[in-house]
């Protein structure tokens, strides 16, 4: 067979410990095409292409079998933390239209 998920799964956690990570196989099961999202400390610090360097360097052991990667997220826990909206302005006291 190929490459399978829990392969590419364990790479990257061997390599960069993450806190989350969500593997897909978009290949239609024949493990030559996979999309990633991983979130790790180990990211803390680092520009957005070093941080994918890091994963296919974790994956190049099965490169020569996979076809395709895509990292769709690779984020440091900070930024993978859900962002709090704005609080919304207080409404403006409506002005007295009581002239005429």
């Amino acid at each position: 067979m190929g490459v399978t998920k829990e392969d590419v799964e364990a790479a990257i956690t061997s390599s960069l410990s993450p806190s989350h990570l969500a593997v897909t196989d978009t290949s239609g099961g024949c493990g030559a095409s996979y999309e990633i999202e991983v979130v790790s400390e180990k990211f803390e610090g680092k520009r957005l292409l070093e941080r994918h360097r890091m994963v296919n360097t974790a994956l190049a052991p099965h490169m020569a079998e996979i076809h395709a990667v895509s990292i769709k997220k690779a984020l440091t826990p900070t930024q993978a933390q859900p962002q709090q909206p704005p609080p919304e302005p207080e409404p403006e006291p409506a002005a007295d239209k009581a002239q005429a």
